[in-house]
């Protein structure tokens, strides 16, 4: 058995019945020489691994279990290209890896089930945004949260440069393009300069390609995701693409600068403060329809009501605490919530059972940390209507 990099979650292998699920979470380094801990930090957990699996399993199972965990032990190369933080569920058949673009705390859990809540806080679509990358003659978009974001690869049929998209129509340049009056990796204004009608020819081909990246990005990707699309883009550009657009999902300020001269990190921050407000607004609302349900006994944070809720696939929404651990299970086969030690291998997390169980049967899943949480349970489910 060998270990897969994913960048999709959930993964299947959270519903798989396949024991024992092992969960670990470390944080990481990009960069040397902070990155040399990692590998020690992934040691001791190997070991915090083997001493649990010795209450149940012979040490020759013990070492096919734990044979991709101790090959990815020894890939320098992927320790050398780490993020911020690492996530690996394992169990006797499968071994799924992500890199993610937030640290964790160091979490070793040996159980019945995975514990997921990092990752559903990592993946979770309350603070995800699209980010659409714009200049003059070609286009990139990305999908991102707070944390950061990464490229969406499109496929090699589709056009992503003003001469694919034109093709014959394309009128070829001459003109200077520079930027006047401001500096264009600041987000000054990018001006056209040249002699009549061909400036006009620049001017319409850009106002047809900008129709096409709007179209493209609103039909195949806005529409689809239903998350806010920040637009990265030199002030003429914005205000050019602002015009035609007829992406509802389109925040209204966006990044007036050029995507490819400005630092990751940098742009990062910059996105963050446009998308955080949507951020707030969507988990209050949450919040408050949480608060609205639970008075009409449409909602609970009640975690006996709610598993039961959930097993009979009622549940809508539910937000979660971030670092709330009760230990147990709930059965696979009649939905039993039994209460047990965290440290038995039988047993693992009630909260994470229960949000796999919601995320199976196509609910929402939100992790939120304790200060925001509508209530003391750890727990608050919005029921089906």
């Amino acid at each position: 058995m060998m270990y897969e990099i994913v960048n999709d979650f959930p993964n299947e292998i959270i519903y798989e019945n396949e024991v024992p699920c092992i969960s670990i979470y470390i944080p990481t380094h990009r960069y040397a020489p902070d990155n040399k801990q990692d590998t020690i930090l992934y040691k001791n957990s190997l070991k915090e691994i083997e001493e649990s699996l010795k209450q149940k399993y012979q040490k020759i199972d013990i070492k096919t279990i734990m044979a991709p965990l101790y090959k990815l032990q020894e890939d320098n190369i992927f320790w050398n290209n780490t993020y911020d933080g690492l996530a690996i569920l394992a169990n006797s058949k499968k071994c799924v890896i992500y890199r993610l673009q937030r640290s964790v705390q160091t979490l070793v859990v040996v159980a019945n089930s995975f514990h997921i809540k990092p990752l559903i806080r990592a993946f979770q679509s309350a603070d995800h945004y699209q980010l659409l990358g714009l200049d003059r003659s070609k286009f990139t978009l990305y999908e991102g949260n707070r944390y950061g974001f990464s490229e969406i690869k499109l496929g090699p049929d589709v056009p992503r440069t003003i001469e694919e998209v034109l093709g014959e129509e394309y009128s070829q340049p001459y003109l200077n393009h520079g930027s006047y009056g401001g500096n264009a990796a600041t987000g000054g204004s990018a001006m056209f300069h040249g002699h009549g009608s061909k400036k006009e020819e620049i001017e319409i081909d850009i106002d047809k390609f900008f129709r096409y990246v709007d179209k493209f990005v609103l039909e195949n990707y806005s529409k689809v995701y239903n998350l806010p699309l920040i637009l990265v883009s030199l002030g003429d550009y914005h205000s050019i693409f602002k015009k035609i657009s007829r992406n509802p999902y389109l925040v209204e300020k966006g990044v007036k600068e050029s995507y490819d001269s400005i630092e990751t990190d940098q742009l990062k921050e910059k996105v963050w403060k446009e998308i955080e407000p949507y951020y707030i607004q969507k988990t209050n609302n949450l919040i408050e329809e949480f608060n609205r349900q639970k008075s009409a006994t449409q909602g609970s944070d009640i975690l006996v009501e709610v598993v039961k809720a959930a097993f009979e696939n009622r549940v809508k929404t539910i937000l979660v605490e971030d670092e709330k651990i009760i230990s147990g299970k709930i059965n696979r086969l009649t939905g039993d919530l039994v209460f047990g030690d965290l440290n038995n291998p039988e047993n693992g997390d009630v909260i994470d059972d229960l949000a796999k169980l919601v995320l199976k049967l196509g609910g929402e899943v939100v992790v939120l940390p304790k200060a925001r949480m509508p209530s003391q349970s750890g727990i608050a489910a919005i029921y089906r209507s």
